[in-house]
């Protein structure tokens, strides 16, 4: 085994709102894991690395991804051939990961392109690409939010749901994302729309937990929250009009909300004149009732977690710390509570809490390094030349 001394910088370490100055961790060349932790006199090692005093952090785990889509076409990549939708998403994974995002989890791709992309990063051959948990395609209702047969499952019972989550597990989804709604960049239907039925959600959430996989439900209205928590689903993706009474059952059910602000924000922000009207009103009469009632879920104590919808109209792959700041100019969250929907609630959604989303001796050494306190000012985390690190190695 050879190891490597990464010393003197300031350590957020993502499990208290502290800085530990003068901070050194050791890190196994082979797994990537630290081995060792401290601060002031530090042992030796194979290779030190001096960090100059710099701020360290955790990488960001970003939980609702689209890496097959393109946030500047505005039609969710779908009329592209699956070569030219790979070329972009691997393009996409290395942005990810240049923003400082270490960990992403796919909520919805055309061609199964991130179950495919994933195999191959397995193999050692995607380069400077972060972890991914793939989903592969949706599950919607024929006409639903989402409907298109390159990233599609289209059911309409109970027994065909049944069949595609089998089959999308097969094919190695790591997660089932169900649409429990209507959306905003579908034409026709709407926010409040009711779509997958809780029978057909709760055989979809029963055989991802048969294989030890968490199932996601795409919910901006009601009643297709309730419908959704009812169903026993994992996570509330988006959640803009979620109530108190679905916010007490979230907790009491240990449900995350994934509230992807960023992808509300930019429509209204930047589409005016380039987008449909009816998808700029849909995303910009919801915009202040989600900050109220997502910020009224956090203070109840929901676990939130962070996600931006990567690849949605003027939504790029690089905007993870911008949702850092939505959460906290719009949310009322502080710096650390922000950082905490990456890093620690997120990883505990993905069931990777053992070994990923803090920076502590026995797990992965995938961090950032900052020039500025990212406690003190959360633009901090908007550096463009930061350095990133995944599994203790250098990767931009």
């Amino acid at each position: 085994m050879t190891s490597t001394l990464f010393k003197n910088f300031q350590l957020f370490d993502g499990l208290t709102d502290q800085i530990q100055s003068n901070a050194w961790f050791i890190t196994d060349d082979q797994s990537g894991k630290i081995i060792a932790r401290g601060k002031d006199d530090f042992p030796k090692a194979d290779r030190t690395i001096d960090l100059c005093d710099k701020y360290v952090m955790p990488g960001f785990i970003n939980v609702h991804t689209h890496i097959t889509s393109n946030p500047a076409t505005f039609d969710g990549g779908r009329n592209r051939s699956e070569t030219e939708t790979a070329v972009d998403a691997y393009q996409n994974l290395q942005t990810f990961l240049k923003s400082g995002v270490t960990f992403i989890r796919g909520c919805g791709n055309s061609y199964d392109i991130d179950i495919k992309l994933k195999k191959m990063r397995d193999k050692g051959m995607l380069k400077h690409t972060p972890e991914i948990m793939p989903s592969g395609r949706t599950f919607s209702m024929t006409g639903g939010h989402g409907d298109h047969p390159h990233s599609t499952y289209l059911v309409d019972s109970p027994d065909e749901i049944r069949k595609a989550v089998r089959t999308g597990l097969k094919k190695g989804s790591q997660l089932i994302k169900l649409m429990a709604t209507g959306g905003v960049m579908t034409p026709g239907d709407f926010m409040a729309d009711p779509q997958l039925s809780v029978a057909e959600m709760r055989t979809a959430v029963l055989e991802a937990h048969h294989k030890g996989k968490r199932a996601a439900a795409h919910a901006e209205g009601n009643p297709g929250i309730q419908n959704a928590l009812d169903a026993g689903v994992d996570s509330i993706e988006h959640g803009f009009y979620v109530t108190k009474q679905e916010a007490n059952q979230m907790v009491n059910q240990g449900t995350f909300l994934t509230p992807t602000l960023i992808a509300e924000w930019a429509i209204p922000e930047f589409g005016k004149h380039t987008l449909p009207a009816w998808e700029v009103k849909k995303a910009a009469d919801a915009l202040n009732d989600t900050y109220a009632n997502i910020s009224r879920a956090f203070r109840m104590g929901v676990k939130i977690t962070c996600g931006t919808d990567a690849g949605t109209p003027f939504n790029g792959f690089d905007q993870t710390p911008k949702e850092m700041e939505l959460l906290t100019n719009k949310l009322g969250m502080t710096p650390f509570e922000a950082y905490q929907c990456s890093s620690i609630n997120s990883a505990a959604l993905c069931d990777i809490n053992d070994e990923y989303g803090t920076l502590e001796k026995g797990k992965f050494a995938d961090f950032q390094v900052l020039t500025e306190n990212p406690l003190e000012d959360v633009l901090a985390v908007q550096q463009a030349d930061k350095q990133v690190y995944l599994h203790g190695k250098r990767e931009f």
